[in-house]
């Protein structure tokens, strides 16, 4: 029989305020610190929401990704991650409380494709507004959780997702404007989201 897997390493967590409670709607990119996954579009586009007011349900942002210390093979990570820490600074702190910076142990694969798991399972909506992509394995892995994902029209992706029906795409990953737009739909309107979430881990399945 398989052996228990235990989470024993701690999450780095920056935040300006208190972590999500389990009830608060969670949106969650997982992903390298990479420019192409462009960390810093999806906090911007997200403080839009909380900016004008329509921050949906409470919902607060959680951007995921491998610690820098641990990725011997990703020199750009750390000044990606860098440059993301800093743009959330500038936020104004009744948006910067609402978005959080998480970087994951990465010494152990099953632990944190456990602490993955969790969060993926957790999250309202997950997003991937990368500019680049092949296969979208985080996508993939959402879709399987049954969770609605919006994700750019970019590589891959395009082929995981039906636009609509098992997921939204967003055409130009760039217009953060049409982001802020789709994401709040999503967390506005949790009959539709859960539709799509259903047809996602059908589309995987089969």
């Amino acid at each position: 029989c398989a052996l228990p897997i235990w989470v024993r390493r701690a999450v780095r967590f920056l935040t300006d305020g208190p972590p999500p409670a389990p009830d608060t709607p969670l949106v969650l990119q997982v992903s390298r610190w990479d420019p192409l996954k462009d960390p810093c579009g999806v906090m911007h586009g997200f403080a839009k929401l909380v900016v004008d007011g329509h921050a949906p349900r409470g919902a607060q942002l959680m951007l995921a990704g491998p610690s820098v210390e641990g990725v011997a093979d990703d020199p750009e990570a750390a000044d990606v991650l860098e440059e993301t820490v800093a743009a959330w600074r500038l936020l104004p702190q009744p948006v910067r409380r609402l978005i959080h910076l998480v970087s994951l142990p990465t010494d152990d694969t099953d632990e944190n494709a456990l602490i993955v798991n969790a969060l993926q399972r957790h999250a309202t909506v997950v997003v991937q507004k990368s500019l680049q992509e092949g296969f979208g394995l985080t996508v993939a892995e959402a879709m399987w959780k049954a969770r609605p994902v919006l994700a750019s029209a970019v590589g891959g992706i395009q082929d995981q997702i039906e636009d609509g029906v098992s997921g939204v795409l967003l055409r130009d990953p760039r217009d953060l404007d049409a982001f802020a737009r789709e994401l709040s739909a999503l967390l506005d309107e949790p009959e539709r989201a859960a539709r799509l979430g259903a047809a996602a881990r059908e589309r995987v399945r089969s």
